[in-house]
């Protein structure tokens, strides 16, 4: 494990800096309330300019999330560095079907979200962004390196 000096640094994101870093990832991980209980499961995702496009199958999940508000989260990390980022889009859940008009239902499915999950995943839905937020930690310099450099 790289050890590093103290002075690593939590960094605020920007709102266009979050949906930058949304759109280099494909599995996230959506936050609801199912039954009365707390669910926080891992989809793959797509995005429609600032709207999370994610597919379930059918189920107790998809009829807690249409219509709901829920929390999807992105992260990525570094172990190595003791780095990375996440962020957190808190918005309401919509389930794209009939009732939409024929461009949203059509952007939707343009996501070309693939599913890595087995199974039938024919239910899109769509998270739209009430808030977000995200934070980036930058680590500290790695001992070793200060050291070698007679620090």
């Amino acid at each position: 494990m790289t050890r590093t000096t103290d002075d690593a640094a939590l960094e605020v994101l920007s709102a266009e800096e979050c949906y930058r870093l949304l759109a280099t990832q494909q599995l996230g991980r959506l936050g609801l309330i199912s039954n009365g209980n707390q669910i926080i499961m891992p989809v793959n995702y797509g995005l429609d300019g600032p709207v999370v496009v994610v597919r379930l199958g059918q189920g107790s999940v998809l009829r807690a999330a249409d219509h709901a508000n829920v929390a999807f989260e992105v992260d990525s990390i570094d172990p190595a560095t003791h780095s990375g980022w996440s962020v957190l889009v808190r918005g309401l859940a919509e389930e794209v079907g009939d009732r939409h008009e024929r461009g949203l239902a059509q952007r939707t499915r343009d996501t070309a979200v693939e599913s890595w999950a087995p199974g039938e995943r024919g239910h899109w839905l769509r998270v739209i962004p009430q808030a977000i937020s995200g934070r980036r930690i930058v680590a500290g310099v790695p001992v070793d390196l200060l050291v070698d450099l007679g620090s």
